[in-house]
């Protein structure tokens, strides 16, 4: 194992040069946080599914054609 640089010890106080002042909330943590997932789909698919909701339409009707899926 490589000896490294030891980590510097965490303070409590902000460097001057860092201003949150403006900073918003992000608008997608609480969608994240309940479970969603990012998925990256081809770039030439985009034209098919412009957005969340046209993806998850399709998915819901391909999985529903497969029928019940048996337990394991």
């Amino acid at each position: 194992m490589k000896k490294g640089k030891k980590a510097k010890a965490a303070t409590s106080e902000m460097r001057e040069e860092y201003d949150f002042s403006e900073a918003r909330p992000n608008k997608h943590a609480r969608r994240y946080s309940e479970g969603a997932s990012l998925v990256v789909i081809d770039p030439a698919l985009k034209k098919h599914f412009p957005d969340s909701a046209s993806v998850n339409t399709a998915l819901r009707k391909l999985v529903s054609s497969f029928g019940e899926a048996k337990s394991k």
